[in-house]
């Protein structure tokens, strides 16, 4: 996982409260135990006319052009913008997958699913909780926002806004830290617990 840096980028507004992960990416895309290749299939059933289906060339399928996603000046968001209750629904892991393989590193919104917002952060994804007024100030804004995960601050031309973050999780992003990452940081003492349980226990 990369270590997460300073951002600064438009912000995709998704106006819809209680988006589940269904909505997010559907069911159909989740044969793959991959965390990659996902992106093209992120908000599937909004983003495209038809019914999309694994293996379907995304590059010729008709459009939903009144989608934010499909229109041009959010083609290279780094910030997804939503309302409360993001990522509801089923404990989806690929639900993260897919904002993040699209290009998503930050959501902001009033509130997430618990399950969501957990996985968010084990997949390198920043999720922020505003107030209902300041996410209503960020949709009005067009102009590109900047996220400091050191300082825990939203800003943009016209304020800035403070946002809480658990302690632990905030080094780990800051550190590129998920859990395997956490994991081998004690790899000496894994394989000296290894060998010595090893040359105590020969036979197993």
């Amino acid at each position: 996982m990369k270590k997460f840096e300073k951002i600064t980028s438009i912000a995709a507004p998704l106006d819809r409260a209680n988006v589940d992960t269904d909505a997010i990416i559907p069911k159909q895309f989740l044969k793959s135990i991959h965390r990659s290749g996902f992106g093209p299939n992120l908000f599937d059933e909004w983003r495209y006319l038809d019914h999309g289906e694994p293996g379907m060339d995304n590059s010729k399928r008709p459009l939903n052009m009144d989608f934010v996603l499909n229109q041009e000046q959010y083609q290279s968001a780094k910030i997804l913008l939503a309302r409360e209750n993001f990522g509801c629904g089923s404990s989806r892991e690929h639900a993260p997958w897919a904002l993040l393989d699209h290009g998503f590193e930050i959501i902001i919104a009033p509130s997430f699913a618990d399950i969501f917002y957990n996985n968010c952060f084990k997949n390198g994804i920043l999720p922020i909780a505003l107030s209902d007024s300041e996410v209503d100030a960020l949709f009005n804004y067009s102009g590109e926002i900047t996220v400091d995960l050191e300082n825990q601050s939203v800003s943009t031309s016209e304020g800035s806004y403070q946002f809480d973050v658990d302690s632990e999780r905030k080094r780990r992003l800051l550190n590129g830290l998920d859990d395997i990452g956490l994991t081998l940081q004690h790899a000496d003492k894994i394989k000296a617990f290894e060998r010595d349980h090893f040359n105590a226990h020969p036979w197993l």
